[in-house]
């Protein structure tokens, strides 16, 4: 953890000098690419980061900030990092969005199908939970169809993007023959669900497959059973939570008639 705030703050330092570097005052939007941390590290005399790419995932989604950079953003707005093509980015000025889960949700419970070795040798956080996903049928449960999963860690290059990375992608279909794309994003620990990935998910799957409707799907993990979801969708440039549901992975000896009895009221 000491390691994960050095490093956040070096990340910081990095961008705040690209971000004071590329931006203009009263633009909306500030291009620069890969090799701009290069020069900054160098300006700064900072040992350049062995990962550069870790340095954007950071400010993405383990909530490495700049009070620098975004005390230029107006009320009610804030700077992300967008890909904008093969190793080139850019801040762009958006509305404050956040997909946070909200505590007060009482989670439903559902008898845990998780292999116990798939718990012993799980290798990270995104990855248990991906696994735990996958194999409760929890994106079933939650979407009300059937799905099944078709790659994960799919890496893919984007027009107008660059390479981009899907968590895990699923496809699916419903009573009435209707098929879907779901792209999941899942994040553990520390890290924040990011609608910047939810973007790129779905334009990815919106280029890659045309003629199947997407729904893409956040997963993060409230406690090591307890997981939620949220179906999203995109509103113009901003993405817009469609639905939340909080899942709590128990033994079925746990799942109590009382519990029954108030799934089917609702």
């Amino acid at each position: 953890m000491v390691r994960r705030k050095l490093e956040s703050s070096r990340y910081a330092r990095l961008l705040s000098h690209i971000f004071k570097t590329v931006w203009t005052k009263g633009a909306t939007i500030a291009e620069f690419e890969r090799a701009e941390i290069e020069r900054a590290a160098k300006k700064l005399r900072m040992t350049l980061p062995k990962n550069l790419g870790d340095v954007i995932y950071s400010y993405r989604y383990r909530g490495t900030q700049s009070e620098s950079i975004q005390s230029t953003a107006p009320n009610g707005k804030e700077w992300i990092i967008v890909g904008t093509g093969p190793g080139k980015y850019a801040f762009k000025l958006v509305r404050v969005n956040r997909i946070v889960p909200d505590p007060s949700y009482l989670p439903i419970k559902v008898p845990d199908a998780t292999p116990e070795i798939i718990g012993q040798y799980a290798m990270s956080d995104e990855q248990a939970l991906l696994a735990k996903v996958r194999y409760n049928r929890l994106v079933d449960i939650f979407l009300g169809i059937t799905t099944y999963s078709l790659q994960n860690h799919l890496r893919t290059t984007v027009k107008g993007l660059g390479q981009i990375e899907i968590d895990e992608i699923y496809v699916g279909l419903d009573r009435s023959g209707a098929q879907y794309v779901i792209p999941v994003q899942a994040k553990g620990g520390d890290d924040q669900l990011s609608v910047v990935q939810t973007v790129q998910d779905v334009r990815c799957c919106k280029a890659k497959f045309p003629d199947l409707d997407c729904r893409p799907v956040s997963a993060q993990f409230l406690a090591p059973n307890h997981i939620a979801l949220f179906e999203l969708a995109l509103s113009g440039e901003e993405v817009r939570i469609v639905d939340q549901r909080h899942y709590q992975l128990t033994a079925a000896a746990d799942i109590t008639a009382d519990d029954l009895s108030r799934y089917r009221a609702r």
